[in-house]
């Protein structure tokens, strides 16, 4: 019985990770309707309610302090990044590749495990690294692949959102480091869904945000969005919780490949051999850079906000 329940586990898991895939593409349709930061803000408006009812509310006084502090920092900096960098990409094959310069964070987590949590590794988390990035220069040198003058050229036509897809994955690996060590089991998931809603309508607010078109289109995709964002947290929490971590682990390197096959599909937007080579070159830097602490003691395993029990 309790072997059938760790499988149960582990597969709503494992659904957390298809939800995950599917959250560039959807971001990016919400954005085309609601504009970057009203459809973000929209967004996290809705996952908070998912989460205030699966997850359950915010515990306000069962976070420790450090975590609400440094947790709510990190985590809302970080989704700012992401959906921002995607809201503001120019095309659809432009926010696919922007998603995938976020999904370098596996591999700078594995690394700022190691030089600040005291991970130990091997040998293999040199080329594990160098893989992930020249993976994330041949997705960025479009046509060309590993090439650095249409890598500079691509990176020229929009450094904002490049530039926030690369800052997120720096923020969200310190934001896994540091709550291993600062959230004593705790998981303030949905408080900082509310505060990084907060923050967009803010912004939105006092930016003067894009005009909004409310169409069937756009609420259908703002409904996905908001499901794929609070439902893969819950899913992925019962998953960390009850499931087998090591699978769930495994299986979330591969988010970027699933992620680009999936935005491809909703954007209409078809990757070149490059692209594929690029993205094949990140989840295989980043399976590296996990076997690279693999039976080297506590093992820095992909975390998320809500990786943590309740």
């Amino acid at each position: 019985m309790a072997g059938m329940h760790t499988k149960q586990a582990t597969l709503i898991g494992l659904s957390a990770v298809l939800l995950w895939s599917a959250i560039v593409g959807l971001i990016r349709g919400v954005s085309e309707s609601f504009g970057a930061t009203g459809g973000a803000a929209l967004i996290y408006t809705a996952a908070s309610v998912l989460l205030w009812i699966s997850v359950g509310p915010v515990r306000w006084k069962v976070l420790p302090p450090s975590y609400r502090l440094w947790g709510s920092v990190l985590f809302v900096s970080y989704e700012l990044c992401l959906s921002l960098s995607i809201g503001y990409a120019n095309t659809g094959r432009q926010a696919i590749e922007v998603g995938m310069v976020n999904y370098l964070w596996p591999s700078f987590t594995m690394l700022a495990a190691i030089l600040f949590n005291r991970q130990r590794a091997n040998w293999l988390i040199v080329p594990g690294f160098l893989v992930a990035i020249l993976g994330i220069a041949s997705v960025l040198g479009g046509e060309q692949g590993l090439d650095v003058i249409s890598m500079a050229a691509n990176v020229r036509d929009n450094p904002l959102s490049y530039g926030l897809a690369f800052a997120g994955a720096i923020i969200w690996a310190a934001y896994c480091t540091v709550t291993a060590r600062i959230a004593q089991g705790k998981n303030g998931v949905t408080l900082f869904f509310i505060l990084t809603a907060l923050t967009l309508w803010a912004k939105f607010v006092f930016t003067g945000g894009e005009a909004m078109t409310f169409s069937l289109g756009g609420l259908i995709y703002l409904a996905l969005a908001a499901c794929a964002m609070g439902f893969g947290y819950a899913a992925w929490n019962v998953g960390i919780l009850h499931g087998n971590v090591t699978v769930l682990a495994g299986a979330s390197y591969f988010i970027p490949v699933l992620s680009a096959a999936l935005a491809a599909v909703l954007l209409h937007a078809p990757l070149s051999f490059a692209f594929w080579k690029g993205a094949a070159m990140v989840v295989a830097g980043s399976v590296l850079c996990w076997l690279a602490t693999r039976g080297k003691g506590k093992r820095a395993a992909p975390s998320t906000g809500a990786s943590q029990t309740t």
